[in-house]
């Protein structure tokens, strides 16, 4: 078994829900941080969602969330982890078009 830490990191994202991270085939993962950022001077709001493939289930880790201009919401971190089976996605979407920046370090298990 391999273990492997990645970041992966999403710029701009607005009214489209936009996939952040996809656990590749083959690979769990353990989502050790996930940071959304307001890159925008006005409040925005923010979702951030988790699809379990294999279970054909998406649910909300924050809905509608208010981000103030220059603002940030860790969602993961410290004591709080996720477990992602293989081919498991978190997507991002906010109220305002370009206007958030995202971040997932996770640790890949082969």
């Amino acid at each position: 078994m391999a273990n492997t830490f990645k970041n992966s990191i999403t710029g701009s994202i607005g009214t489209t829900n936009t996939n952040v991270y996809t656990t590749p085939a083959l690979t769990s993962a353990t989502v050790i941080g996930v940071s959304v950022a307001n890159v925008i001077s006005n409040n925005i709001s923010v979702s951030v969602r988790l699809t379990d493939t294999s279970a054909s289930k998406t649910v909300y880790l924050v809905k509608d969330a208010l981000l103030v201009p220059g603002g940030s919401a860790v969602l993961v971190g410290g004591e709080q982890k996720l477990v992602l089976e293989a081919s498991d996605v978190l997507s991002v979407v906010s109220s305002t078009a370009s206007s958030v920046d995202v971040i997932v370090s996770v640790l890949e298990i082969t």
